[in-house]
């Protein structure tokens, strides 16, 4: 596709309702959105990057909390095995994602496919799903991603930008980084909708409270170790239960109600609701 044709196709979607339904979605989480990149840009200068590399760094990464998990390990000189393999695990859950956004959005091109894949996070996710439940694909959907997704980049981008150059003028001690926590746990819970995520989430707080005298931040590591373990046998008792579970028999069919092939019969809640 060249240029004219992205920029005509960018412009259509720009012109769609559901483009503004999506900027307007993402305006309510803003403020810790924004607070939250603050905080970051200001890490970034106070752990010791210069202001070029530490903007170059917000507009490539995108990801504050993996950048916020690395920079203690960059200052203490980590080994780069260990930084990058922090940053892998701290955002394995952008795989989980994934797999769900290609429902949606399999059918694109792989370099659009991979420009939705940088602009994508945590908040445009929980935004999205409670607009579209179902996985449906809608005209709608695209134009809804992009309004969210370039909001979000925006305000983010704005808010770690300014705590990069204001980075010896705010102390990290006005603690804007809770305004961003807030925020993560608004996400998080939005994301607890079974008992599965439940335990996991629980198993993961545990872990990381009980490690966090680890070296490196390893106790993130072990968090996120620990809490897809516990979802992964949790998913597979759930399976195995559910095969176990005894399963209606099927009876032959009753040719006084014309029936002419054999019949699942209806659990009984179902069977009173058409009878009532």
């Amino acid at each position: 596709m060249n240029a004219r044709a992205l920029q005509r196709r960018a412009l259509g979607i720009a012109q769609e309702p559901a483009f503004k339904e999506g900027i307007r979605a993402l305006l309510a989480p803003m403020l810790g959105v924004g607070a939250w990149g603050l905080v970051t840009g200001v890490a970034m200068v106070k752990a010791g990057m210069s202001v070029p590399l530490a903007i170059f760094m917000s507009l490539t990464v995108y990801a504050g909390s993996a950048q916020l998990a690395i920079l203690p390990l960059l200052m203490v000189g980590a080994p780069l095995w260990v930084v990058w393999f922090t940053a892998a695990c701290v955002n394995l859950r952008f795989v989980i994602l994934s797999s769900m956004w290609r429902t949606y959005f399999g059918h694109l091109r792989l370099a659009h496919r991979m420009t939705l894949g940088y602009f994508s996070g945590d908040i445009i996710f929980v935004a999205f799903m409670q607009r579209f439940p179902t996985a449906e694909k809608k005209p709608e959907q695209l134009p809804y991603f992009w309004g969210a997704a370039l909001a979000n980049w925006v305000f983010w981008q704005v808010a770690s930008i300014a705590g990069i150059l204001l980075a010896n003028v705010i102390p990290l001690e006005w603690g804007l980084g809770f305004a961003g926590v807030l925020a993560l746990l608004g996400v998080l819970y939005a994301m607890l909708k079974d008992k599965a995520t439940w335990v996991a989430c629980a198993v993961a707080s545990g872990a990381a409270i009980a490690t966090f005298a680890l070296p490196l931040k390893m106790n993130i590591l072990v968090a996120i170790a620990a809490a897809v373990t516990v979802g992964l046998l949790m998913e597979a008792a759930e399976q195995r239960a559910a095969r176990l579970r005894p399963q209606p028999a099927i009876r032959p069919p009753d040719p006084s109600k014309g029936e002419k092939h054999p019949v699942l019969p209806l659990p009984e809640r179902a069977h009173e609701k058409e009878t009532s």
